[in-house]
């Protein structure tokens, strides 16, 4: 694997770092070695979550390299097949029922913002962050999910203010429409998202696995599925290992220790 993208192990937690400081651009390399990580952590099972972050404090990404545009099509045999790569990886992300921590600060754009949002928990900067999706600018459109999550993430209103007048929103105010769950400053910001994720990684993994199946994309679901959906879960953490312990923890008046196996 180069070095573009770094990858550390942490007890449970993977930690992926974008190594193109300070721009940290998505490039065509890069994208081929998260699509072949990405693969690699959903099947193993001594990962229970994941930092997506970036090198330096400057930027997390601001997005693709256009100058690789006609090497992708070259490389992968159309316009189409370069963004269906990113859209896989994109999704493969989001369904893997393991939670992802993304970081935001500095420029966060275009790619830079629609991986993210196919991550399942967002901390941002409290200073200097710019996060959006700027692509009328150049004439285009996001084409990695983005218009499609963001919509879902903040709602109609929001989205399209951002879209349709190329906006770059702060931090703050990434909170205050509910595009990311926490605001940290900048220098504390990596240290939150490596706590956010050993405290996710530290729940029992199967029952986390069972929610995500559930929450994943609820709001695209009837409330009858949903429920059938977190029925199974019931019975697929009935008699487990954790739940045992999670009892057994309870009437001992003890914090629970799980995923012993």
């Amino acid at each position: 694997m180069s070095e573009i993208l770094l990858y550390e192990k942490i007890d449970a937690v993977a930690v992926l770092t974008i190594n193109d400081a300070p721009y940290n651009r998505m490039s065509l390399d890069f994208m081929d070695n998260l699509e072949k990580v990405v693969d690699e952590l959903s099947s193993d099972s001594s990962i229970r979550s994941v930092v997506l972050t970036a090198s330096g404090l400057d930027n997390f990404s601001v997005g693709m390299n256009l100058k690789q545009l006609p090497e992708g099509i070259e490389r992968k045999g159309s316009r189409e097949a370069l963004f269906d790569q990113r859209l896989s990886v994109i999704e493969k992300i989001e369904n893997m029922n393991k939670p992802w921590v993304a970081t935001l600060f500095g420029y966060c754009l275009g790619g830079g913002l629609e991986i993210p949002l196919g991550c399942h928990f967002r901390l941002a900067s409290s200073e200097g962050a710019q996060i959006g999706l700027p692509e009328l600018d150049l004439g285009a459109v996001p084409a990695w999910g983005g218009s499609a999550r963001l919509a879902k993430c903040v709602g109609e209103h929001h989205a399209m203010d951002m879209i349709l007048r190329s906006k770059k929103i702060s931090g703050k105010t990434a909170l205050e429409i509910g595009l990311v769950h926490e605001v940290w400053p900048l220098n504390e910001l990596k240290e939150a998202a490596l706590r956010l994720a050993n405290e996710l990684a530290a729940q029992p993994a199967h029952a986390v696995a069972s929610m995500m199946r559930v929450l994943v994309n609820s709001s695209e679901r009837s409330l009858k599925d949903l429920i059938g959906e977190e029925r199974k879960a019931v019975k697929d953490n009935s008699g487990t290992k954790d739940s045992l312990e999670g009892m057994n923890a309870f009437l001992e008046k003890r914090k629970p220790i799980f995923n012993q196996d």
